[in-house]
């Protein structure tokens, strides 16, 4: 068995005492894991590192088998998102987000998503946002998508402002206004992706987005929402002069 791929470096452990067990999501065959000889020695240790792109081949006697991979470095971006929070949090969150993706399974749409926020990171007011339409993404990937093209009261698609945490849906203002206290806010940034989140719209999505993840994908696997998240927000809310440490 042979195939070659891109993928993007979600992980790496160390596999005795230079090889290293390489996590990728690739293009085209999705999460998946094989054995790169010499990981951890000079040459490939800088390029073995979660959000760096890397042009992968890999081989095994059988599909099951872990395998092995040869990899090239194409964006080596890693390097540049040390000196961040929001960047080091962030990429830690979104390789947490591809481990939710049964392994090997194919989802074109989420790589180009996080390819897309990869090379977007050196700008928090731009990369924010696109981590929340990316969590939108993953849940409707998962099978629970949300519903936000029209109201589920009166079938409007305009004055769109609330999300029933019971069906998913979009509620207008009218039609929500007398369960205001009980709905979930949907900011405008969440239904238009040429919107920019207004002040509060931030933590709103990320709310709104953090109910559904926990409640259909992570609560049922024993699972709570990372703290890698609640870092990545607090960073982005902060501001672009968030630094690590």
């Amino acid at each position: 068995m042979q195939w070659s791929d891109e993928g993007i470096v979600l992980g790496v452990k160390r596999h005795g005492e230079a090889n290293a067990i390489l996590e990728l999501m690739t293009r085209e065959h999705g999460r998946h894991l094989g054995l790169v000889r010499g990981g951890f020695g000079a040459r490939l240790q800088p390029i073995l590192q979660p959000g760096n792109t890397v042009a992968a081949t890999w081989r095994a006697r059988l599909d099951e088998h872990l395998g092995h991979y040869t990899v090239e470095g194409l964006a080596l971006r890693a390097a540049g998102f040390f000196a961040a929070a929001h960047a080091v949090y962030g990429v830690t969150h979104l390789a947490t987000l591809m481990r939710l993706l049964p392994e090997r399974d194919p989802h074109a749409g989420l790589y180009a998503g996080l390819d897309d926020i990869l090379n977007r990171f050196d700008d928090p007011q731009w990369v924010a946002p696109m981590v929340a339409r990316f969590e939108l993404h993953l849940l409707a990937e998962l099978g629970f998508g949300l519903d936000l093209a029209q109201c589920a009261a009166t079938g409007a698609n305009v004055d769109l402002i609330y999300v029933s945490p019971k069906s998913g849906r979009a509620i207008s203002r009218e039609a929500g206004a007398p369960w205001s206290d009980k709905m979930l806010p949907l900011p405008a940034f969440l239904r238009d992706p040429a919107a920019q989140p207004a002040s509060g719209d931030l933590a709103e999505g990320f709310a709104l987005t953090g109910f559904f993840l926990a409640r259909h994908v992570l609560e049922p696997r024993g699972l709570n929402l990372p703290d890698s998240r609640a870092h990545f927000i607090a960073a982005v809310l902060r501001g672009p002069r968030a630094l690590v440490g």
